[in-house]
């Protein structure tokens, strides 16, 4: 397939002396290279048989939506357009694990009130920590707030509303395939939900409101779509969607069908919560410098490459530690690269020659295509394709750069692990730039951003992540020190008994300290114990302990690039007691805040 061909006959090298590949000249159409690159995103099917199925649920034991039925009917018309089968109910027995396991993913449209029993909302949190897909509209957020789950898995809560008015919507990612079609801004009529919190901090926030364009707003920074992973799962939601004039709008229903994607894992998209970055380029291409021939064009805060072969890069700042994100896309069988860690550059070549490049391409040689640090490391070639969007869509990349080391991820799962030895050459202080190739190569950018870090932290570890993170990676052992306290992790009295009280201490290197991640995203202690939520809960403030490892979610943890650990069952931080810095401080889990008393770094 196009994406990963990877014979070196090619004859399509790196850097300045990259020629157009014969094979690019091949009579295909990027309509084509799109479909043949899609189809390996989603499960082989037999000839004329849908790709996969969905169920729309729009039980209501509250408010009831006069737009349900036309938005069931909307749901299943973009189903039919796009290769996916879409039933519906309104029976909540229909949420037990047999019946759920023939959906990739289920959508709630309008749902309000109580809408499933106990056992009903086992099967389906069990359905989605195994990988299956929620997707919310509007009044879903109206839905089971007694069930703290569900809360973590919508984002946020309904709060108010005011008169159904026109507001713009302010579209914050355009990489996501939910929201890639639309401008920047997009003016429209709804029933503009406010939320009970602000889910921000964990979700990646995907359109928000201008308040300033409508009346009775009131929450400030005010997102209304956004993203996430949960567990093993997906979840996407849209406050959208109250009037029966919504669903047949083309544009709503292209944010739909990107949602409906996004969770049944049939496109990817970089969920993770992002929050911290300075905008390098969203627009404006001030501090930034063409170097070499060829340009880009700069429209509808989209750069776009013709000729070449040269650079635009960030000339304002040398970065050492970073994490650099920036959302990419090419058209067709192209070429481009990002490359980092450069002097300033004499040529375009020469940055290539003193920086490193993390190659885009659609198809060459393992070490000269999309995720590889060009001529020096192939990326994982399983994970790439896993995450890859085919030609023709949008791309998230993120460059982790800690000293000389590299990470490259890709749609938030990693793909690259690189640690540069050349003497040549230094990642710890460099500049940015985007490469445009040549005229053949079409490449686009947007939203490229920064977020400089002050202390080497441990690498971000996606859920579901095709290839752990190495600082997190199975069998590696360390002591996980407090930012903030510098103690470390501990064992009280050096316990090995279940409910054994976790605390930070003055580090020494003692086996009560030394805690082993596993492929399973555990944390291990004893070789038999793990770090766990006490009870399987999910509330701020819950408890942390030893106990026997079980496999359950509650003793499953994820590492964020902020130095942050996340304990996935419950989508909150492993953090400590009232900020304590003392010897015998105790761990809890609470809601994700950014402060350093939820920041560790492994020693």
């Amino acid at each position: 397939m196009l994406r990963h061909l990877t014979s070196a006959a090619r004859g399509h090298t790196g850097g300045g002396d990259r020629g157009p590949s014969a094979l690019r000249r091949l009579a295909l159409t990027a309509m084509a290279v799109t479909t043949a690159a899609a189809a390996t995103l989603v499960p082989a099917v037999p000839a004329n048989a849908a790709a996969f199925k969905v169920l729309v649920f729009s039980k209501t034991a509250g408010f009831r939506h006069d737009s349900i039925a036309v938005g069931t009917q909307a749901i299943r018309d973009i189903g039919a357009a796009n290769d996916f089968t879409v039933d519906s109910t309104e029976d909540s027995s229909a949420f037990n694990t047999s019946n759920l396991s023939q959906y990739k993913a289920v959508i709630f449209l309008s749902t309000t009130g109580d809408v499933l029993n106990d056992t009903q909302q086992s099967a389906f949190q069990s359905y989605v920590d195994g990988g299956g897909g929620y997707v919310g509209v509007h009044a879903a957020a109206d839905t089971e707030y007694n069930w703290s789950y569900y809360g973590q898995l919508v984002g946020a809560w309904f709060n108010s509303h005011p008169a159904i008015q026109q507001a713009t919507v302010r579209n914050e990612n355009r990489a996501h395939p939910a929201t890639a079609h639309l401008g920047t801004t997009w003016a429209r009529t709804d029933e503009w939900y406010s939320y009970r919190s602000n889910p921000r901090q964990n979700v990646r926030v995907l359109q928000n409101l201008d308040e300033s364009t409508y009346s009775g707003g009131g929450m400030g920074d005010h997102p209304i779509t956004w993203c996430h992973p949960q567990s093993n799962g997906r979840s996407f939601y849209t406050g959208l969607g109250h009037t029966q004039e919504s669903y047949s709008d083309s544009n709503f229903r292209t944010l739909l069908l990107g949602g409906i994607k996004y969770a049944a894992k049939a496109a990817n998209a970089d969920c993770r919560p992002e929050n911290g970055y300075t905008a390098l380029y969203n627009g404006s291409t001030t501090g930034w410098q063409q170097i070499g021939p060829g340009s880009f064009s700069n429209s509808q805060s989209t750069l776009t490459s013709s000729g070449g072969m040269g650079m635009l890069w960030y000339s304002t700042k040398q970065f050492g530690s970073y994490s650099l994100k920036l959302d990419w896309k090419l058209t067709g069988d192209s070429n481009s690269g990002v490359v980092v860690g450069f002097p300033t550059p004499g040529s375009a070549q020469g940055a290539l020659d003193t920086g490193h490049e993390v190659q885009i391409d659609a198809t060459d040689s393992a070490d000269k295509t999309t995720g590889a640090i060009y001529g020096f490391k192939s990326a994982d070639l399983a994970a790439r394709d896993a995450a890859l969007n085919p030609p023709g869509s949008w791309n998230t990349y993120e460059l982790l750069v800690e000293g000389e080391r590299l990470q490259v991820f890709l749609n938030g799962a990693k793909i690259n692990d690189f640690t540069n030895t050349d003497p040549n050459r230094s990642l710890t202080s460099g500049y940015i730039g985007i490469q445009n190739h040549g005229s053949p190569d079409v490449v686009q950018y947007r939203n490229i951003r920064i977020k400089e870090l002050t202390t080497v932290t441990p690498s971000p570890s996606p859920s579901p992540s095709p290839s752990p993170s190495p600082s997190a990676s199975p069998g590696t052992t360390s002591a996980l020190r407090g930012v903030a306290s510098n103690r470390c992790l501990d064992i009280s009295g050096a316990s090995q008994a279940n409910g054994a009280i976790v605390q930070i201490w003055d580090c020494n290197g003692q086996a009560n300290q030394r805690w082993t991640s596993t492929a399973a995203n555990e944390l291990r202690i004893y070789g038999g114990k793990c770090l766990d939520v006490s009870g399987n809960s999910t509330a701020n403030g819950a408890a942390v302990s030893i106990w026997d490892c079980n496999g359950q979610n509650n003793q499953k943890w994820r590492f964020n690039s902020d130095g942050s650990i996340t304990a996935i069952g419950a989508n909150k931080c492993l953090d400590i007691v009232g900020s304590g810095t003392a010897n015998g401080s105790r761990l809890q889990i609470y809601t994700c805040h950014g402060g350093n008393n939820q920041k560790w770094t492994r020693v």
